[in-house]
């Protein structure tokens, strides 16, 4: 059975997540309390095959009720009942923007003194379950469908127990991806935006990427790139990662960023690994 804990910050998209999870046959609980999640997990078990993919939300909305998680997954492997967690996270900003445009009580307003401290609290609180997270999603810039496409790379092929990858182009002009593992500057190579007539293209059209890839020091680089992720493909399999998410970044996330993570997931699925890829800037002005 495929059994995910799903939580993370309040605000972060925990629900779109589940809404996307359900889409992709998913049996979905939402708010469970963490001393019902192993009786859960057995009730599931009861059901199989009818139920093979679930998904249970637990968060802060539970009070003093949460801090019994870590007791609940230590129960967990215990008794042998493997389990997967996806964190959803977001930066202090977005999450405040979000409450102050949806109108929204956070469930430590009452703790606190506005909702900045409120989030800063939930963080704080949140820290060790982030760290023990088998999958991270950073929603500060993602917009619903590309959280849905992230949900969807990550679970609709069942590969629970397999090294999930998946590149990601950015401009560092917006940010760098928080969630990364790996991070590739690729801001030292020649930039089509200066050419007038592939300005307004971007690394997916065939002429940007012909000219980000005729150069020496281009082929240089990735030669390079492509054996070291070769060489750690392996040693994060081995290790057990369940995800690793490569960020590559250019000035505007447009070109060079583009071509390069699209040329690095085509090599990772030519080599047989379970990859997706997403351009998170190539839309932005």
């Amino acid at each position: 059975m495929n059994f995910i804990i799903v939580t993370g910050l309040s605000g972060a998209g925990k629900s779109r997540a589940m809404h996307a999870m359900e889409d992709i046959g998913f049996y979905c609980i939402d708010n469970l309390p963490p001393k019902l999640i192993s009786p859960f997990y057995d009730l599931c078990m009861q059901a199989q095959p009818q139920i093979s993919q679930v998904a249970v939300v637990t968060d802060i909305r539970g009070g003093d009720m949460f801090s019994s998680l870590f007791e609940a997954l230590d129960n967990l492997k215990e008794e042998n009942k493997p389990y997967k967690i996806l964190f959803l996270d977001a930066n202090d900003i977005v999450l405040q923007n979000r409450f102050k445009e949806t109108r929204r009580k956070h469930p430590l307003s009452e703790d606190t003194h506005g909702i900045e401290q409120a989030v800063k609290l939930e963080r704080e609180i949140l820290r060790p379950v982030r760290e023990r997270a088998d999958y991270l999603i950073d929603t500060s810039l993602l917009s619903p469908a590309q959280l849905k496409q992230r949900i969807d790379s990550l679970f609709l092929d069942n590969a629970s127990n397999a090294l999930s990858i998946h590149c990601v182009s950015f401009g560092f002009k917006y940010g760098m991806p928080t969630e990364a593992d790996l991070v590739f500057d690729v801001r030292c190579l020649p930039n089509p935006y200066y050419v007038e007539e592939l300005r307004n293209l971007n690394g997916l059209d065939e002429p940007v990427r012909a000219y980000v890839m005729k150069w020496e020091q281009t082929q240089g680089f990735i030669k390079r790139l492509l054996d070291l992720i070769d060489y750690m493909m392996p040693l994060y399999c081995s290790e057990g990662k369940s995800q690793l998410v490569i960020a590559v970044g250019c000035t505007g996330g447009h070109h060079r960023s583009v071509a390069i993570a699209q040329l690095l997931y085509d090599h990772l699925i030519a080599q047989g690994m379970h990859a997706s890829v997403n351009h998170r800037d190539i839309q932005k002005n």
